[in-house]
């Protein structure tokens, strides 16, 4: 797939894993065995998740009509999961000449469960390939070697080394590339990682633990503008703070800010739907003229349909499934 000179070029640069998802009524206790109502293999990673969403939301079920140009830069293996992700990738419209497989290590796994009275998940990672990911891998493609220029965003996540995310934070500083951070699974950061970033969207847990405000601070309007302004403080243009069904607080870089109600939908399985709202968001507020608050509206709206679906990328929407 190559760019045009009027689509935005997105970096997603992270995990690739295949989900291994179990459903069961409720979460077994130490010991206890249950009998799970169903099971299903599918492609996953924060990364994978947040490339496919990038690529279905900004073009048609049909793969026409795009509005920008998706490239995922990660590994895998060279086993049969490796091969699945690189083709799930490829069937959503993601450009996959950045996914290294590799023949030393296997390929990711995360292990999910899902509760199916609540649709909450919860899961076990094991990096395998992703864990290889080395900052000198991905410095390049933050300049013009690719022969289409510096990509005009990159999103990242962390669940690839953490000294890897931070060299490409600093690399795509020093380009002027902007930089859409999801510090997800929360780790502490170096100070140095938020300065100049351009987004940064993290869940209440998340948000807890890297601005080291208390959980009460997230309970109220006029105290989450507080906890976002920690991040601004760091040098963070815009904040935006998921709150599950609370709804989503967002404090932009022009004074913008509030509180955007969460839509109501029948939960059926949480996995991917902060992928898909990442997704959603990268993609409006690549479209230039699009104020935070309108961006925040629609990757919820993105995310609600996601979350009414078993599964992770296969329950992203496309763009003409979005009113």
């Amino acid at each position: 797939m190559s760019s045009t000179p009027s689509l935005s070029l997105i970096h997603i640069i992270g995990s690739l894993n295949t989900d291994l998802t179990t459903y069961t009524p409720r979460i077994p206790l130490g010991g206890e065995t249950l009998r799970a109502t169903a099971f299903q293999t599918s492609s996953g990673g924060k990364g994978g998740n947040q490339a496919v969403a990038c690529a279905k939301l900004s073009r048609t079920r049909a793969l026409t009509d795009a509005t920008a140009t998706i490239r995922m830069i990660g590994a895998v293996g060279s086993d049969a999961h490796g091969h699945a992700l690189l083709a799930g990738l490829q069937s959503a419209g993601v450009e996959t000449s950045g996914v290294i497989m590799r023949n030393d290590v296997e390929s990711g796994v995360a292990v999910v469960l899902v509760e199916e009275e609540s649709g909450e998940n919860r899961i076990l990672l094991t990096a395998g390939a992703n864990a290889s990911l080395l900052p000198k891998q991905f410095e390049s493609s933050l300049g013009e070697e690719q022969g289409e220029g510096a990509p005009d965003l990159v999103i990242l996540q962390l669940e690839i080394p953490v000294e890897t995310t931070v060299r490409i934070l600093r690399t795509a500083r020093e380009k002027g590339v902007d930089v859409l951070l999801n510090p997800a699974p929360a780790v502490e950061l170096p100070s140095e990682a938020y300065e100049g970033l351009k987004h940064l969207v993290l869940n209440e847990t998340e948000a807890v633990i890297l601005s080291g405000c208390s959980v009460e601070a997230l309970e109220k309007e006029e105290t989450l503008s507080g906890v976002a302004d920690v991040f601004h403080g760091r040098g963070v243009a815009n904040v935006v703070i998921t709150l599950g069904g609370k709804g989503v607080f967002f404090s932009g870089e022009g004074g913008d800010k509030g509180l955007a109600k969460a839509k109501k939908v029948q939960v059926v399985d949480t996995t991917a739907a902060g992928d898909t709202f990442v997704g959603a968001y990268a993609l409006e507020v690549m479209k230039g003229g699009v104020g935070i608050e309108s961006a925040v509206r629609r990757a919820n709206e993105a995310a609600a349909m996601t979350i009414g679906k078993r599964g992770a990328q296969k329950s992203i929407p496309w763009a003409d499934e979005l009113s």
